[in-house]
């Protein structure tokens, strides 16, 4: 009985798997039947009914797959491959059109069908759909391709060297002085240097200079405000103009850095929140609030569009450099330890935010649950932010222009000492 049950039970999954498969064939004829909405009757090769039917047939192949023979599945893909291929041919010596994508979008639409059944209806819905939107966005995407330059193509496939390809092969383990330099992590955070100097660049180039910035201030600062800092400072060189607007992102990017830490808080250990929440808040809006008044008082100023679209998007040079200051910082780090040993909290938050403030964070917030008194871990997590922001004003002061360093240096101090003062008070 209970093998009759489990029979009808895998009947019904199948009926129904077939109906999907029928369905996502559909979905893509409706998009090609659309494209072709123009053409005459017959003079389409395949629409949404024969898509339909596609999309059944894989279904079916791969019931015949499982329950007859093993070669059903490819015999049935052939000859659905060999159809398309002579519709094709009889239709170029009338349209000369040599696109394939009817016919890869056939054999998709097939291999969706099977994968329906004999797999995941989930898995090839996505796919299906994403096919579907794939196929309906062709001038987007054609034009997308036009407009390109040949220094951005190259610019993104350097990209995907450095991170796809290269960050892989290096070794997620700490080695040098009392394990300090990680090569995985290292690079990782060359990776994302070079990003937000690329996902910067085309924010500009897409949504214009005013939005551009704003964007890419608020991505910057939910990954790495050093990063955005280091890039719109060298951008305040070529582009003097857009002081105002740069100086207010990065005191925007370095703002967002503040409730990131106090998520980390939230997830290690809740108890710092009530001790940190006001030092967060303080700081977060004495350098929001300046930013929002230096944008508002400049931004009718903005004359240069696009300035940025002459350089090389891949500022792959100073992020190897950034690399290699972080790994000087790190050792450094290391070596205030041994020295200091626990009464060195402080000194060790101070230099490890000039690099980065996540792994402080992570690290003081981990010990108060253990060794570390909340206040320690609370005014060592300050110290470590205002440590870093204090280079990051350096930064702007140094590489960028002297319009950029003033705007980023005062908001930065009165930021950073409001902060500190409220959480030693507290």
């Amino acid at each position: 009985m209970d093998d009759v049950a489990a029979h009808f039970l895998q009947s019904n999954q199948t009926t129904i798997n077939l109906a999907i498969a029928l369905l996502l064939g559909g979905i893509i004829g409706l998009e090609r039947g659309w494209e072709a909405r123009e053409q005459k009757a017959g003079e389409r090769i395949a629409g949404i009914r024969t898509f339909a039917l596609i999309g059944l047939l894989g279904g079916i192949a791969a019931v015949l797959a499982q329950e007859i023979t093993e070669w059903a599945f490819p015999v049935l893909l052939v000859s659905v491959v060999a159809i398309a291929l002579v519709a094709y041919s009889e239709r170029l010596e009338h349209i000369r059109n040599f696109s394939i994508t009817g016919t890869i979008g056939m054999v998709l639409t097939f291999c969706y069908g099977a994968v329906a059944v004999a797999v995941d209806p989930a898995i090839a819905t996505a796919a299906a759909v994403v096919t579907a939107i794939i196929l309906d966005n062709k001038p987007e995407i054609h034009g997308f391709i036009h407009q390109l330059k040949e220094h951005e193509l190259d610019a993104a496939l350097k990209l995907l060297v450095i991170s796809a390809v290269m960050l892989p092969l290096l070794p997620n383990t700490d080695m040098g002085p009392g394990g300090a330099l990680n090569p995985y992590e290292i690079w990782w955070m060359v990776v994302l240097i070079a990003s937000v100097s690329f996902v910067g660049y085309f924010a500009i180039r897409v949504a214009g200079t005013e939005k551009g910035i704003l964007f890419t201030s608020l991505f910057a600062g939910l990954s790495s405000s050093t990063a955005l800092t280091l890039h719109f400072s060298r951008q305040s060189r070529q582009a003097p103009a857009l002081a105002p607007q740069l100086a207010s992102g990065i005191l925007i990017a370095c703002g967002t850095m503040f409730p990131r830490i106090l998520i980390y808080c939230a997830v290690i250990n809740r108890d710092l929140l009530a001790q940190l929440m006001l030092p967060v808040i303080v700081m977060t809006v004495l350098l929001y609030v300046p930013a929002i008044l230096i944008w508002m008082r400049n931004r009718d100023g903005l004359e240069i569009n696009r300035p940025e679209l002459t350089q090389n998007p891949l500022d792959l040079k100073s992020a190897l450099m950034f690399g290699a200051l972080l790994t000087a910082i790190l050792v450094l780090a290391e070596v205030l330890k041994n020295w200091l040993g626990d009464t060195g909290v402080y000194v060790l938050a101070a230099t490890s935010g000039i690099a980065d403030v996540d792994a402080i964070t992570l690290s003081l917030t981990r010990m108060s649950q253990t060794s570390l008194t909340p206040a320690t871990a609370v005014i060592g997590i300050i110290i470590a932010a205002a440590s870093n922001n204090l280079v990051k004003a350096a930064m702007a002061g140094v590489i960028g222009s002297r319009a950029l360093g003033m705007r980023v240096a005062v908001p930065m101090v009165i930021s950073l000492s409001a902060g500190l003062a409220t959480a030693w008070l507290l």
